[in-house]
């Protein structure tokens, strides 16, 4: 299938860059786009001549999270295949929310962190809340020193992104300070947390990403997957993962409480101008078809 919002690209020998292409909506995730990006690693994990993918963005930001506007996205997301076992998401209430995004957003995210190949994100501008399950899912982050890294699901009413993982990615107090204030984390700053591995200026964002890349492409590739297992699975040991699956469920429940208040599944006065424009149209971006429970 040809991808629309996703570019593979083969820099140098050894190296492949996969490149965000939406950038008129800021690198926004529809469902064709998470799945062609979900595609392009599968590309590049299978490829055995890549040693070290590259995650990049074309336009002014990184990405802006995911795209509530979205219709249709039930269609769509039959058009491809199952990358988790979570396929009920025609269903009814909570059970079809929790399907999809078990699918779209966890499934994925985790699936990247565990590719059998080194991952670096690239990050220029704005990476907000649904951006963040893009990059935190790489082994190391450049950002340019523009990039700011934010989190704003609180004032939509719900408890942070549906793959959790701010305390892992930060001190849980300065998680905690960027759930509940919703302020922007700089570059400089994200490098000082440990969030980000170097921060270089913006015309050098590309260049000094494709030189780390091939600097680690020259090791053993054998030697650098035991390295992501043992780090990945010290994080694991510690409980990383059962903590994230207590988060997704809480997410859950704050999409079925705002359900039960507002009729949709996040807090409506939390949510941007122009997606307002919608519920104006008599259009609904967040309700699921209606079907009956099986």
């Amino acid at each position: 299938m040809t991808a629309d919002y996703i570019l593979y690209e083969e820099p140098a020998p050894g190296i492949a860059r996969i490149v965000l292409n939406r950038p008129d909506t800021a690198n926004a995730q529809s469902t064709q786009f998470l799945y062609e990006l979900n595609d392009a690693f599968d590309r590049a994990a299978q490829d055995d001549a890549v040693r070290v993918i590259i995650l990049a963005a074309n336009g002014k930001h990184f990405s802006s999270g995911h795209d509530i506007r979205e219709r249709g996205h039930h269609d769509t997301q039959e058009r491809y295949r199952p990358v988790t076992t979570s396929w009920q998401h025609r269903r009814a209430g909570a059970e079809g929310r929790m399907s999809r995004e078990e699918e779209l957003y966890t499934g994925f995210s985790e699936r990247w962190r565990n590719l059998p190949k080194i991952t670096i994100a690239a990050v220029q501008g704005k990476c907000v809340s649904g951006g963040l399950l893009l990059c935190w899912p790489c082994d190391l982050i450049i950002a340019s020193d523009d990039a700011q890294f934010q989190e704003v699901t609180v004032a939509m009413g719900i408890a942070g992104v549906e793959w959790f993982a701010h305390p892992w990615e930060m001190h849980p107090r300065k998680a905690k300070e960027m759930l509940l204030t919703g302020a922007p984390i700089s570059a400089s700053d994200a490098e000082k947390l440990g969030m980000v591995n170097r921060v270089v200026p913006r015309a050098d964002l590309e260049s000094a990403t494709l030189a780390l890349a091939q600097q680690i492409a020259l090791q053993p590739t054998f030697a650098t997957r035991m390295v992501k297992l043992a780090v990945n699975g010290t994080q694991d040991a510690q409980g990383r993962h059962s903590a994230m699956q207590n988060a997704f469920a809480l997410h859950q429940l704050g999409h079925s409480h705002w359900m039960e208040v507002a009729g949709v599944p996040v807090n409506p006065d939390g949510i941007h101008a122009n997606v307002k424009k919608s519920y104006a149209a008599g259009e609904e971006p967040f309700r699921a078809p209606k079907k009956t429970e099986q």
